[in-house]
C-alpha cells in the first residue's frame, strides 16, 4: 500500500509542513505514506508524470490558495491516468467550501476538512487495513463511498471524522492535542535529506486569540501549546544540527507571555552561533521582560515579523482587530533600538474604510518606524472568513480564481489598486532589497513623503517602460541614478557617490559599473595600502596570512569626496570638506543586514 501526500509550494525554498505532521501522525501505516513535494514553478506535465511513475495507491494532496489553479489543472489527468485510485484533498482552500469542489471535480474521492492528523491517520487505517490489490477494491470505494468497507468491517469512511464526500459529512474534524503530534523532523540525516536547503518550519502553538476578519485563524478563537519541554528538545535538535533557520508558523508567537519568554530564554542560552528563528508576533503585546531578553539576542539570531495592516482606527475596528497603535510605534522604536533583530512589518491594501489617502498616511507611518522590510499585501477574499461574508456590503470586487486579491471597494477604485501594486513592486526593489539604503535615505528628503518617493519613481518605470522589460539587478543603480539626477540636479555628485556606497557595501565586484568608470582610485595607490597591510597589518588583522594581491580580491578601498557613510540624517548643506577613503570588508558582514564591515581610513 502506498499513499501519496502531495504538496504543491509556491517556491523550492518552501516546504509544506501539513503533509509532514499528516505522516508524523500515521502512526503504524507511517511506513506506507510516501511524500512528494513540488513546486508552482513546474510545468503540469512534470508534475504529473513523476506522480504516475511513483504508483501510488492513494493520493491525498494539500490545498492552498497559491497552488489550486495547479492541482484543478492536474486532477482530471490524474484520474484518467490512474482510474480507481483514490483522490483526498484537504487544506484551507478546500475546507470551508468542500460541497462546492466537490461539484466542480468528480474526480474527487472526498475531502478532509480541518486539522487532519486525526482524520488522515484513520484513512490511512481505512485504506491499508485489509486488502493489497489496489485494483478491486478501490473501484469499489470510489464507486460506493458512503457503503465502503475494506477488510474491517468496523472501519468505514463513515465513521471517520472530519470527512465530506458526495453522500455524507462526518461533521467537524477530531483534534488532537499538540502533545499527541510527533515531532515532524525525525532525524538529523532526514532533516539534511529533505530540508538542506529549505525553510524549516516549526509549530509550538495553533489556533489564535484575536478575532481579525480577514483571517482563517479567526475561526477558532482557542489557542493550544505545545508542552515546553518538548519544544525544548526539539529546539534542541535544530541547534545541534545548526539549521539556519527555523520559521515558526504560530499565528501569534506571543499570545500567551509565558510561552514566549520561556523559549526565547532557551534559545537564548543555548545559541549556537548559526541558527536564526522567526516569530510572527504582535507588538502591542510585549511585555518589558520579552524586550529586556530580546535585547540580550545574538545579531541575526531572531528575526520578528509584526503584522500592523493599518493605522486606520476606524478600519481597525471593523476588521475587528485589537491593537493598541501607540504601545506599538514604542516597542517597535525599542526592537529597532536594540540593532539585533531583523523586523518585518506588514500593510493590508483594501481593507475596508481606507481609501487611498487613509493607505498612503498608514504606508508612511509604519514607513517612519524603520523596519527593514515593509511588505504591501493584497486583501485576500477567503473562503470562510468573515470580511469574505461581507464582501458584498463592502464592495469588494476579488479575483474569482486565486489568490483572491482585491480589485475594488467600497473606498478603493481598481486604478488606485495599479498604482499601489506599482508601488508594492518600487518597495521591494528599493528599499527591502536591503541595496540602496543610504541613497533612497538621502533622496527622500526631496519628496513630502516617503510614499511620494516610491509613487514618483513607479510612474518613472512606467515613463521607461521597465514594468515591461525589467532592469537586471546591477542596472537599478544606473535607473535609481537617473531618477535621482531628474528630481534633484543639483545633487548628481552626491548620488553617485552614495549609489557608489550602497553597491560595495554589498558585493565586490569583479568590474566596475559603467557609471563608476571615471571614479576610480588611482591604482598605485591602492596597491600601495595593501602592500603596506601585508608587512604591517592595521585594518586587516584578520588577513594575516594573505598576501597583498589576495586582500584585494577579498575587500576594497574606495574614495570618497562626500560622508556617505553618515548622510542618512544629513540636513546640512552638502559639501566635499569631509572626504575620506572607506574600506569595505566582506569577511566581516553585518549579519542583520548582510552589509560589508566599513572601516573610513581617513577624515579630511
Amino acid at each position: 500500500m502506498k499513499i501519496l501526500l502531495i504538496g504543491i509550494n509556491a517556491k523550492y525554498i518552501h516546504s509544506n509542513p501539513a503533509i509532514y505532521s499528516l505522516r508524523a501522525c500515521a502512526g503504524e501505516y507511517k511506513s506506507a505514506v510516501e511524500i512528494a513535494e513540488y513546486t508552482i514553478n513546474q510545468r503540469s506535465e512534470d508534475i504529473r508524470r513523476d506522480v504516475y511513475l511513483r504508483n501510488p495507491d492513494v493520493i491525498a494532496i494539500s490545498c492552498y490558495i497559491w497552488n489550486w489553479a495547479m492541482v484543478s489543472a492536474l486532477l482530471p489527468d490524474l484520474a484518467k491516468l490512474m482510474p480507481g485510485v483514490p483522490i483526498w484533498l484537504g487544506g484551507p482552500e478546500v475546507s470551508y467550501r468542500a460541497e462546492e469542489v466537490l461539484a466542480e471535480f468528480p474526480q474527487i474521492t472526498g475531502i478532509m476538512t480541518g486539522e487532519g492528523e486525526y482524520t488522515f491517520y484513520k484513512l490511512a487505517e481505512f485504506y491499508c487495513e485489509g486488502y493489497s490489490d489496489k485494483g478491486t477494491a478501490s473501484e469499489a470505494v470510489c464507486a460506493n463511498a458512503k457503503a465502503a468497507t475494506v477488510g474491517n468491517a468496523d472501519i468505514t469512511l463513515q465513521n471517520i471524522p472530519g470527512i465530506v464526500t458526495r453522500d455524507f459529512n462526518t461533521g467537524a474534524p477530531q483534534i488532537l492535542d499538540l502533545a499527541d503530534i510527533p515531532f515532524w523532523y525525525v532525524d538529523g540525516d532526514l532533516l539534511k535529506e529533505e530540508f538542506g536547503n529549505r525553510i524549516v518550519y516549526y509549530e509550538t502553538s495553533r489556533g489564535c486569540p484575536f478575532r481579525c476578519s480577514y483571517c482563517l485563524s479567526s475561526i477558532d478563537k482557542s489557542v493550544r501549546f505545545r508542552p515546553l519541554d518538548m519544544v525544548k528538545r526539539e529546539l534542541d535538535f535544530f541547534l545541534e544540527n545548526k539549521v539556519p533557520q527555523v520559521k515558526f508558523i504560530d499565528r501569534t508567537f506571543n499570545c500567551k507571555h509565558s510561552h514566549a519568554i520561556e523559549i526565547w530564554q532557551y534559545i537564548y542560552e543555548h545559541d549556537n552561533g548559526i541558527t536564526n528563528f522567526h516569530f510572527e508576533i504582535a507588538a502591542d503585546i510585549i511585555t518589558a521582560e520579552e524586550l529586556a531578553l530580546l535585547s540580550k539576542l545574538r545579531p541575526g539570531q531572531v528575526q520578528l515579523e509584526i503584522g500592523v495592516q493599518t493605522t486606520n482606527g476606524q478600519t481597525l475596528e471593523e476588521i475587528r482587530r485589537v491593537t493598541d497603535m501607540n504601545k506599538l510605534k514604542a516597542n517597535v522604536a525599542r526592537l529597532r533600538g536594540f540593532g539585533n533583530i531583523h523586523l518585518h512589518l506588514d500593510l493590508i491594501v483594501g481593507l475596508p474604510f481606507e481609501d487611498k489617502a487613509s493607505f498612503i498616511h498608514s504606508f508612511n507611518e509604519v514607513y517612519a518606524m524603520g523596519p527593514d522590510d515593509l511588505q504591501l499585501g493584497f486583501l485576500k477574499v477567503l473562503s470562510g472568513s468573515y470580511i469574505g461574508e461581507k464582501a458584498e456590503e463592502y464592495g469588494i470586487v476579488y479575483e474569482s480564481n486565486p489568490p483572491y486579491e482585491v480589485l475594488s471597494t467600497n473606498w478603493i477604485s481598481y486604478e488606485d489598486v495599479i498604482g499601489l501594486k506599482r508601488v508594492e513592486e518600487m518597495l521591494e526593489l528599493y528599499h527591502n532589497s536591503g541595496q540602496f539604503v543610504h541613497t533612497i535615505a538621502f533622496l527622500e528628503k526631496q519628496f513630502v513623503s516617503p510614499f511620494a518617493l516610491y509613487e514618483a519613481l513607479a510612474d518613472f518605470y512606467e515613463q521607461k517602460g521597465f514594468f515591461v522589460q525589467a532592469p537586471s539587478r546591477s542596472y537599478r543603480y544606473e535607473v535609481l541614478l537617473d531618477f535621482a539626477c531628474e528630481k534633484d540636479s543639483t545633487n548628481v555628485e552626491v548620488y553617485r557617490e552614495l549609489l557608489t556606497y550602497d553597491l560595495y557595501l554589498r558585493e565586490k565586484l569583479k568590474s566596475r559599473p559603467t557609471f563608476l568608470q571615471d571614479r576610480k582610485l588611482q591604482e598605485d595607490l591602492v596597491w600601495n595600502f595593501y602592500k603596506k597591510e601585508e608587512s604591517e597589518p592595521a585594518l586587516l588583522k584578520d588577513y594575516a596570512q594573505y598576501t597583498a594581491k589576495q586582500m584585494m580580491h577579498l575587500t576594497h578601498l574606495e574614495y570618497f569626496r562626500y560622508p556617505v557613510w553618515d548622510m542618512r540624517d544629513w540636513d546640512g548643506e552638502v559639501n566635499a570638506e569631509y572626504a575620506g577613503a572607506v574600506f569595505f570588508d566582506y569577511k566581516q558582514r553585518n549579519p542583520i543586514t548582510g552589509d560589508a564591515g566599513v572601516t573610513v581610513t581617513c577624515d579630511t
